[in-house]
């Protein structure tokens, strides 16, 4: 054992110990004795969880797992949160407005550390409990002479806590992205008896009837079905490296991104991946135990974040990709599996939580920029690629096993079919100089897109032919816009957003840029734009259109339809069920100079725009980091119409059908 370790262990002791005591004493006072003892009987149960880890003691019982999972998470069920202490409505209600926010934000940040814990990660848990020793003597010394602590005493508690080991915090995230070495979940996947649903709470995670029921549904999957899923997923990977020019032969590793549950396709993935010479890193994901929870706490950092804050994170950033030069070279990029069809979450704003002033805001987009500047010098976007997929959970209802197959068979589409008929879109798309895009009934889109002027329309296109390579499944037909000229508003009735609803969304745009904004979620115009300029714009003040497609998969969008799961569909399918436009990046950030071509030979020239152009003079403005789809569907669409220099117009769809010859075929399902 090395110095370092043997006094880490010695800190837990201290600790372990100290906790000990605080779950019994009450020195602290009312209201906050009985919220310190709730604390300390969570940390002394991941202190045996993380004990255990260290050992290598695994929980045989099913029940005991169970009962263990159930332990963890009752506190912030939906059924629970109402009286939970990491609910900063209710902390405030029982503590204080003084201290209720910062008590919920410990609580929070102590719930955080249960993945570490099962990881083995004793630093992690060792300074959240000192964090949590230390906020608990003030109160008690406070206590002491009938009073309080002093806030500010508190707060800067909190803040160098953040500050001091930030270096601890980012640098395991980015470990865990390039490094195979940190294989907590690889083991997992690889070693584990799949066939026994213990091995779902080894993660740490949320188990629910979602992870659960993935699991069993896929035990019931031939190996020859599981082989086809992972053949499905990995190939687009290969692809979109093979499409795009980039060698993948000079890459090492894979990030694969999976929903627990999937372990039997990750598995038969993972030996794909090494039949292309790639090691993996793995990311799992649970469904949420409480989508309110985490919208609660999206945003606590505003009781620490400054300035300087952020450049100490930027820079522990930076130290460690430069350190690790050779393994952010070696990092291919993510394969990404992500589920849909939980129940759609419409937020409800506390008050009493954390958010950003607007000094933060402005810090948040500045982090994020030069994050995502540091990130794409090491990890080089110009060398890297990605492929994602989707697959419905077990909450999307009763036909569950139906529509699991039949977005099975979604993914599986005919790629050559779309191909060709894209191309005939594409051929006159070529021709535009706009594109006029209408709703129909209360949909008030009305949209005038500039298309990028082509100098040698032999050789070169303005949209590129999407089928199922990186973004399965097929099809799509995408540009980036001329940002001069596109102007117009677009609506949606009711859409969902990284998960989040968004009702009556209407964005509109002057020269290409978001102008004005509003949805009617909530009850004040105020709220609404809060709303959407956090979730949608991200911060920043204005965002240009990236991004105009039509999605051609009409298949998709019947399936939606049939099913009841339009409101459930992720953006990565929703997308190709009508004409989106993104508002962020171009789907081409950072790799507008590298010359990729269209099955038909033609290059894809319309990369660019003249934001992202600054990347050559002012890089630090030509990004934003961000990029969210919002999709027209067809039964809220009226027309798509090329308007050609000289004034002629063709419709490419009328009356939301496809009119133009050689692509009445995708009507067939909006039909049917």
């Amino acid at each position: 054992m090395s110095n370092i370790e043997e006094q880490l262990g010695e800190r837990f002791a201290l600790m372990e110990e100290r906790v000990s005591e605080l779950r019994e004493e009450t020195g602290s006072g009312e209201p906050f004795a009985p919220y310190f003892q709730s604390m300390a009987v969570f940390l002394l149960s991941l202190a045996d969880i993380c004990k255990n880890a260290i050992s290598g003691v695994q929980e045989e019982e099913l029940a005991a797992c169970e009962a263990r999972n159930a332990m963890l998470y009752a506190d912030i069920l939906p059924e629970h949160y109402g009286e939970s202490y990491a609910n900063p409505a209710y902390a405030a209600a029982v503590l204080g407005e003084e201290f209720g926010g910062v008590c919920a934000l410990l609580a929070a940040h102590v719930r955080s550390v249960t993945g570490e814990a099962f990881r083995g990660n004793l630093t992690e848990l060792v300074i959240a409990m000192e964090l949590f020793v230390e906020i608990c003597n003030r109160f008690e010394e406070a206590g002491r002479g009938g009073g309080l602590p002093d806030a500010q005493e508190i707060q800067q508690a909190v803040y160098w806590y953040f500050h001091d080991y930030s270096e601890i915090f980012l640098e395991r995230s980015t470990r865990r992205l390039i490094d195979p070495e940190e294989d907590f979940e690889r083991r997992i996947v690889m070693e584990a008896d799949l066939s026994d649903p213990c091995y779902l709470y080894r993660y740490g995670a949320y188990i629910g009837e979602n992870e659960r029921g993935l699991s069993a549904f896929l035990q019931t999957l031939s190996q020859k079905q599981i082989q086809a899923m992972a053949d499905t997923y990995t190939e687009g990977y290969r692809i979109g490296f093979a499409v795009t020019g980039k060698d993948l032969s000079k890459k090492k590793t894979a990030q694969i991104r999976y929903p627990i549950g999937f372990e039997r396709v990750v598995r038969a993935a993972v030996r794909n991946f090494e039949n292309m010479g790639l090691d993996v890193t793995m990311l799992a994901t649970g469904t949420s135990p409480n989508k309110q929870y985490d919208y609660d706490h999206r945003e606590d950092r505003a009781y620490y974040l400054d300035k300087a804050y952020v450049e100490r994170a930027l820079e522990v950033r930076r130290t460690y990709f430069e350190e690790r030069k050779a393994l952010a070279a070696g990092f291919a990029g993510p394969a990404v599996i992500e589920v849909f069809g939980e129940e759609p979450f419409s937020p409800v704003s506390k008050p009493e939580a954390f958010v950003y002033s607007k000094k933060q805001q402005q810090l948040s987009v500045y982090e994020m920029g030069q994050a995502g500047e540091l990130s794409n010098r090491y990890l080089k976007g110009e060398e890297r690629s990605f492929t994602i997929i989707s697959y419905p959970v077990p909450a999307i209802g009763e036909r569950f096993a139906e529509i699991f197959a039949e977005t099975v068979r979604l993914n599986t589409l005919d790629y050559a079919l779309y191909r060709d008929i894209q191309q005939k879109l594409i051929d006159v798309l070529d021709t535009a100089d706009r594109v006029h895009i209408t709703g129909k009934g209360d949909n008030r889109t009305d949209l005038y897109v500039n298309i990028w002027k082509l100098a040698d329309p032999a050789h070169e296109t303005a949209f590129e032919n999407c089928v199922a390579d990186v973004n399965i499944p097929v099809g799509e037909v995408f540009t980036s816009p001329v940002l001069s000229g596109t102007n117009g508003k677009l609506f949606v009735g009711q859409v969902y957003l990284n998960g989040l609803c968004y009702r009556n969304l209407e964005i509109d745009f002057h020269n290409g840029m978001v102008v004005h904004y509003t949805c009617t979620n909530f009850a004040t115009e105020e709220e609404n734009r809060a709303y959407i300029r956090e979730n949608i714009l991200k911060h920043h003040e204005t965002l240009p259109m990236g991004e105009f497609a039509i999605g051609t998969n009409t298949t998709a969008y019947r399936m939606a339809r049939d099913y009841g799961i339009a409101d459930k569909l992720p953006i990565l399918i929703a997308e190709k069920t009508g004409p989106h436009f993104a508002v962020g990046d171009t789907c081409y950030s950072h790799e507008e100079d590298i010359v990729t071509r269209n099955p038909d030979g033609k290059a894809i020239v319309a990369r660019e725009n003249a934001v992202s152009a600054l990347r050559r003079e002012e890089p630090a403005k030509a990004y934003f980091n961000c990029h969210t789809d919002i999709t027209i569907p067809y039964d809220e669409l009226d027309r798509i119409t090329v308007i050609q220099k000289n004034g002629r117009e063709v419709e490419l769809i009328a009356n939301g059908r496809f009119v133009l010859a050689g692509t009445e075929e995708l009507n067939g399902p909006l039909d049917a």
